[in-house]
């Protein structure tokens, strides 16, 4: 009864020494979206961001550029490359949660000690011990710590699946940024080309009315002053064409030469309509909102499995196989061995390494959220701004519509007084 007492204090002496995780929580805490401006999920079924949202412009070669942008550039392969990495982690922590096997062949040429155990005759003589046998384990996740691995591998593979789509979703807004800037600067090449040959026309005709001795070499130098101008900004205009042309080249990993010889048109869409605020599904939708969230719920269960290597590990064994002395005997029935049973491992005192584990995954898991929430803010200015940025051009669209109109109409009446003999060429040619 005395030796029961002893041993049932020196159990609750153990269980009171053991490694605890109390007092290790995180801090961080995920941004109220009301906070950045979110308004509350509406019905409003919003159609866009569609997945191939560039087929919108119908130009059947910006989707080729692409679809080939896609299909080979170096960074969405790196992107590929870690999403694969993550899955491949997810199926190493899904395995370790099921029963292995394995197979183990031992062959020991060993000297056994003449006063110790085994006694003579076999006690310093020089023996072969064999053993071929196959070993089984299996740990039981009585406390959810191969789940909890098992899941925060699946969450960094979720999030890798999300980095690689936010990687394909900037690829193919670069590359139609750069097919658009390129149209852009064929048409204002195209409006310098205008207004070159007008100043051409402007000098030939001051040079005429200086022949008269309607206009002084004043009037005609400042005329052909404006010529050089006019060039150079053509010229400024190719440089930035090929600039555009070798960075969508780079972008479609291909060389330049290789791009359409025929600069692209502007589509002329209409401009989807916006929404009054910002919803936050609508934000939600963005890849790196998703997979910052991702690696938050990730960080939350590697956590919970650090929390649960400070329970008891329960593992069932067995193994069977053949042993003896000799290689000559190894096969014989006689050989056989076998044995099953549980193993139960418990940490009571480990120096403070569970508790600086569970540290690290707290302080990953705060930073994790703080990343959410920087994330979250960034893309909310960056909605915001796009949004702001496409109200001020609708608006300036307005404004340099009316002024165009305002020109059509001086243009028409600088034509009509040159017809009715009120006014010269010059003053035409400036109205155009």
């Amino acid at each position: 009864r005395r030796a029961h007492r002893l041993a049932a204090l020196a159990l609750a002496a153990a269980l009171a020494a053991c490694a605890s995780p109390a007092g290790v929580e995180p801090k961080a805490a995920p941004a109220d979206p009301a906070s950045l401006g979110l308004a509350a999920s509406t019905d409003t079924p919003w159609p866009w961001p569609a997945p191939d949202w560039w087929r919108q412009y119908g130009d059947p070669r910006l989707d080729a550029l692409v679809e080939r942008a896609l299909a080979g550039n170096p960074t969405l392969r790196v992107a590929a490359a870690r999403l694969a990495r993550a899955q491949a982690g997810a199926e190493i922590e899904q395995a370790a949660a099921q029963p292995q096997v394995a197979g183990a062949l031992d062959v020991t040429r060993q000297r056994y000690s003449r006063f110790g155990l085994p006694p003579p005759p076999l006690g310093g003589s020089l023996q072969t011990a064999s053993t071929l046998a196959l070993n089984g384990s299996w740990e039981l996740d009585f406390f959810g710590r191969h789940q909890a691995a098992l899941d925060a591998a699946i969450g960094q593979a979720n999030a890798a699946r999300a980095d690689l789509a936010a990687a394909r979703t900037l690829l193919a807004a670069q590359v139609t940024r750069a097919w658009m800037q390129w149209a852009s600067l064929a048409a204002q090449r195209e409006l310098a080309m205008s207004v070159a040959q007008l100043r051409e026309r402007r000098a030939a005709l001051v040079e005429r009315r200086v022949r008269a001795g309607l206009d002084s070499a004043v009037e005609l130098r400042q005329a052909q002053a404006d010529l050089p101008l006019a060039r150079q900004r053509v010229d400024a205009i190719d440089e930035r064409i090929a600039l555009a042309r070798n960075a969508l080249a780079a972008l479609s990993a291909q060389p330049a030469g290789a791009l359409p010889e025929r600069a692209p048109a502007l589509p002329d869409l209409a401009r989807a309509a916006l929404p009054s605020s910002l919803p936050l599904d609508l934000i939600g939708r963005r890849a790196d909102i998703t997979a910052a969230r991702w690696r938050v719920q990730a960080s939350v269960r590697d956590r919970d499995a650090a929390a649960a290597q400070f329970h008891p590990n329960v593992n069932l064994v067995a193994f069977v196989g053949l042993s003896s002395l000799g290689l000559s005997r190894l096969l014989e029935a006689p050989s056989l061995i076998a044995g099953a049973g549980p193993a139960v491992r418990l940490p009571i005192f480990d120096a403070g390494r569970l508790r600086a584990n569970l540290r690290v995954r707290t302080a990953d898991l705060d930073a994790a959220v703080e990343s959410y929430n920087a994330t979250l803010a960034d893309a909310v200015r960056d909605v915001a701004d796009q949004v702001d940025t496409l109200r001020a051009l609708a608006r300036q669209r307005t404004e340099l519509a009316a002024l165009v109109e305002t020109a059509r109409q001086s243009l028409e009446l600088a034509r009509a007084r040159r017809r009715a003999g009120l006014a010269g060429a010059l003053p035409e040619l400036a109205a155009e």
